[in-house]
């Protein structure tokens, strides 16, 4: 029998909670909880159509305001994971209905640990901290090899409850020091292998307890050659206390290997600053690693003077180097506005769903394309439109000025449905995700 509830029994998630934790794919029975495909629809030998599907046309203006966002009906055919045509509407075509909802692209999560999480486990809330990042470190220690007996199965429940959010993408640090050694990473990619036809990653080689604090130095040079994206690090200063020794460590172990680099910058004092400066000197030494190297949190741009924030912006943006910005409240507000207005690219993460750092990640990206347009009085149609970029890495359904820019004929077919009128719409309300496509792929 079908039925549109979203929900798994009881009896179905123990067997793909069993499934998974062995290590062994499990198609989820996706027709039965989708209002949209059925068995007489489904994609067939890598085709699949639809009709009745809205896409953004254009921006209605009044005195020279956006005021609204123009929608049309479209008939769309994916063939090998990629957008084969968007033409005029084809009501009556043999065709996935998608009934008049919103197709956007699919999210993006750039900064998640998937390798270490409660979720899928019993709950367990944060444990009072002491000695800052150190004491974090230590606990890390500690509590590691008992995450590790299943964290390939908890991975497994992130992934599925990132792509019910709509994120099809994510990139993932992944622990690399002496207590995880390997098995974390070794752990993730079973997971991701379990994965591979319905979610993407980048992999972040992630030295979580110090480059040189743990010596975890042979670990993240085993790792380079494994297959990972980035090679990471973790507040140069606070931990290994030498901001160039390990700086200049990660660049050559990226340019050695043809990685880009990912580095998590905590510090708001002026080892934050220096550790900044730093890398943008580093980076314009080795362009080739211009594009490819990004400053997770970064928080040290919140607390500098608005002068500094311009200054530092354009040094970001000459550098190519994006960050990556978890969006916190309270005196860390980023200037987001000012990253914007110099052309540094900015993503965003959830960074921990629940695990011993934070309890309070949904999953949702569009959250936090949400809430940045709350902290920042994003409010008016264009500004919302535009707030959707934070969720999706940058691709909108229209330009500045209007004009249809997604989807196009050769796209890769990674898109949802939403129940919204426009993308303004999805960011105010966090509209929920309907259906998820990956790869013209069918997987929520």
């Amino acid at each position: 029998m079908k039925t549109s509830d979203n929900s798994m029994s009881r009896k179905d998630f123990i067997k793909s909670s069993a499934l998974a934790a062995a290590g062994l794919t499990l198609i989820p029975n996706i027709m039965a909880a989708s209002p949209f495909f059925d068995d007489q629809n489904v994609s067939v030998k890598g085709k699949l159509n639809l009709k009745n599907v809205r896409l953004e046309t254009g921006f209605e203006y009044e005195e020279g305001e956006v005021i609204s966002t123009k929608t049309g009906l479209f008939y769309i055919e994916i063939e090998n994971g990629k957008i084969k045509s968007v033409v005029p509407n084809q009501p009556n075509a043999k065709a996935v209905d998608a009934k008049g909802m919103l197709m956007l692209p699919a999210f993006k999560d750039m900064h998640i640990h998937l390798d270490k999480t409660f979720y899928g486990d019993k709950w367990q809330a944060v444990r009072k901290r002491t000695s800052g990042v150190k004491g974090m470190i230590a606990l890390e220690q500690k509590i590691l090899p008992e995450v590790l007996k299943n964290s390939t199965f908890k991975a497994v429940k992130m992934i599925e409850l990132l792509q019910s959010k709509g994120t099809s993408f994510a990139r993932s640090h992944v622990n690399i020091e002496p207590t995880s050694k390997l098995n974390s990473l070794k752990n993730l990619q079973k997971a991701l292998e379990n994965k591979n036809k319905s979610f993407g990653t980048e992999l972040v080689a992630f030295p979580q307890h110090g480059v040189f604090y743990t010596d975890s130095v042979p670990y993240l040079k085993e790792a380079a050659q494994m297959n990972i994206d980035f090679i990471g690090g973790v507040d140069p200063f606070t931990i290994d206390g030498a901001i160039e020794k390990t700086v200049d460590f990660t660049v050559q172990l990226a340019l050695d290997h043809k990685k880009g680099i990912d580095i998590h910058l905590h510090e708001t004092g002026e080892s934050g600053l220096n550790t900044v400066e730093y890398l943008i000197k580093k980076v314009n030494e080795n362009p080739s690693l211009k594009g490819k190297t990004y400053l997770s949190h970064c928080f040290i741009l919140a607390k500098l003077d608005k002068i500094k924030q311009e200054e530092m912006a354009e040094k970001l943006a000459e550098a190519q180097i994006g960050i990556v910005s978890t969006i916190p409240f309270g005196s860390l507000v980023m200037p987001i506005p000012t990253l914007y207005k110099h052309n540094v690219t900015v993503l965003t993460g959830n960074d921990s769903i629940v695990d011993h750092w934070n309890t309070f990640g949904t999953g949702s990206v569009l959250q936090k394309a949400n809430l940045m347009a709350q902290l920042y009085g994003y409010s008016t149609e264009f500004l919302l439109s535009r707030s959707l970029k934070l969720a999706t890495a940058n691709v909108l359904p229209l330009d500045d000025r209007g004009d249809q820019q997604w989807p196009k004929a050769g796209d890769h077919a990674n898109f949802i449905l939403m129940n919204a009128s426009c993308s303004a719409e999805a960011v105010s309300r966090i509209s929920n995700v309907e259906s998820l496509v990956h790869q013209g792929n069918v997987v929520y």
